[in-house]
Parts: structure tokens; sequence; C-alpha cells
């Protein structure tokens, strides 16, 4: 690392270029880095060593690897992703999927001057995205950083739809869950003590948001992902770290299935099994010779 207030002050990545980091405002036009600046590259670079990992084990042919970010914002992960990868890598492709137009727009723009050529940015909600005709129909990697609310479970549904290798998932800002949780609280706490857990406004915001990831969690499982939780970076660094990884098996787990649904039941959120967990396997039916002697 180089002295305080001189250029480059966090080490940049090999043949990382200078110039895009200007663009995104993370290094200054004299090659400075603000402390905010330095956060956010942190976890990027954080983020682009696990989806490094997955990139390499995409086999080689045209086209590959393909990666969709969904919630792309002003696309910092896909353009250094592009930069230290698919640049480098001479094939691939990178597809943002955001829904402002303006940042769509920008970003367009600033790929072309930047040379990067195998990146697009479609004017899509991740809804929207699976059934796009600008999108392959196979897609090897997806990732959603910070997409709010049920945006990272529409990137779920997409990646679904794709058939995606990996998913790469950094929720935020889960409201569906607690919103329901704090619907039916009367007549939660009247039926379960584990109504509890949601009696108070902050916990019924922050239980929500974890029953949330783990009911997605089983969701993966139960539609034949291998699924790992960490966290993304230090809780210094950003309260939004909770990294959900899911490498596709082929191999539906219907016992995560029915985990699911038990969940579902115990917390009052059946509502949610069509909007948001289509396609489980089906339980399986009681076996009638087991109640023989």
């Amino acid at each position: 690392m180089k002295g305080a207030g001189k250029p480059h002050d966090l080490e940049l990545r090999a043949g990382q270029s200078e110039e895009l980091l200007k663009e995104l405002h993370i290094l200054t036009r004299e090659g400075r880095m603000n402390q905010d600046s330095r956060r956010k590259l942190k976890q990027v670079y954080h983020l682009y060593q696990f989806i490094e990992k997955l990139l390499l084990e995409v086999p080689a042919g045209e086209g590959s690897p393909s990666l969709a970010d969904h919630g792309a914002g002003k696309s910092y992960l896909g353009f250094i992703l592009y930069d230290l990868f698919f640049k480098p890598h001479g094939s691939g492709h990178i597809y943002g999927v955001e829904t402002r137009a303006e940042l769509v727009e920008k970003s367009g723009l600033l790929a072309q001057r930047l040379g990067f050529e195998r990146m697009s940015f479609l004017h899509l909600s991740a809804a929207d995205a699976a059934q796009a005709a600008q999108l392959p129909e196979r897609i090897d990697v997806v990732t959603a950083l910070h997409a709010c609310d049920t945006a990272t479970d529409d990137a779920i549904a997409f990646g679904l739809h794709k058939q995606a290798r990996f998913m790469v998932l950094v929720p935020c800002c889960q409201a569906e869950v607690a919103g329901a949780l704090r619907e039916q609280k009367g007549l939660s706490l009247s039926r379960t003590p584990l109504a509890e857990l949601w009696r108070h406004p902050l916990h019924t915001r922050e239980i929500g948001s974890q029953v949330t990831n783990v009911l997605r969690c089983l969701y993966l499982e139960a539609m034949g992902y291998q699924v790992t939780v960490t966290e993304l970076v230090g809780w210094e660094h950003s309260m939004k770290n909770e990294l959900i990884l899911a490498r596709r098996t082929g191999q539906r787990k219907r016992a995560a299935a029915e985990r699911l649904r038990a969940l579902l039941a115990q917390f009052g959120l059946q509502g949610l099994e069509e909007r948001r967990f289509a396609g489980l396997p089906v339980t399986a039916p009681a076996d009638p010779s087991a109640a023989c002697g």
C-alpha cells in the first residue's frame, strides 16, 4: 500500500483500468481514493473473488461464460468483472439488468467509450428479463448485489428459468415477509409463543429478513441447487452482508420443499408459496402399506 494521500492508496489489480475506476468515481482524476470509494472497491473485490472461481468452472464454448447482473445500478460489479476477467479471457458476455433508464443509458455509453464490446445493458425488471428476447436461452451465472426486497426473488426465478449454473446473491431490504408477519401479528401471538420473535416492530423487521433468506435457501435446495451462506465483508463495512452462493446440481430435494412449507405454515405465510416459491417438488404421499401389520 502506498502512502496516504498518494495515488492508488488501495492496491489495484494487475492490468486494471484506471480510466474505468475514474469513470466510476472510485478514483479521482488525480488517481486518489476517498474512504467511501475504498469501501465500495473492497466490497466489489471481495465479491469478485467468489465469482471468479465460479466463472473458471464454466465450460469453454461460444458465448461462455455468460453472466446476468440484476439490479445492476451503475454497474460497478459488471464493469469490474469485465475489466478483470472477461476482457483478458477474450470471451463471454455480461448483461446488466436495471429498471432505471438513465443508468442503463449511462452504462451503455461508458462501455462503448472503454471498448467493452461484450457488455449489454437492458432496461428491464428482473421479473421481465426471463422472457426477454435480448437475453440468451441459458445463462451461466446470475448475480444480484443488493437487489431490494422481492427483486432478489425475481433474480432467483430468472436463474431457475435460465437453468443458471451458479447464483450469487446479496439480499437487501427484505420487507415482504416482515409486512406479512405484521399483518397477522395478533392472531400469531395467540396461536404460538414463537410470535414473540416478531412482537416488536424492530424485531419484526429483523426476523422478517432472516426468515426471508432461510426460505430462499430452502427454495434453491428444493429446486436443485447446493447452497452456501457466508459473509460478504465485515459488518463494519455493510449491514447488508449476507452472501448466498448457489451451485446447480439438478437434484431437487423434496425434504427441503417440505421444510419450506412447514416454515410457511408455522409463520402464517402460506400465501407466499404461489407468489415466491413456484414449482416446489410435490410432497411424497403417505405409504398406505406402512399402516399394515
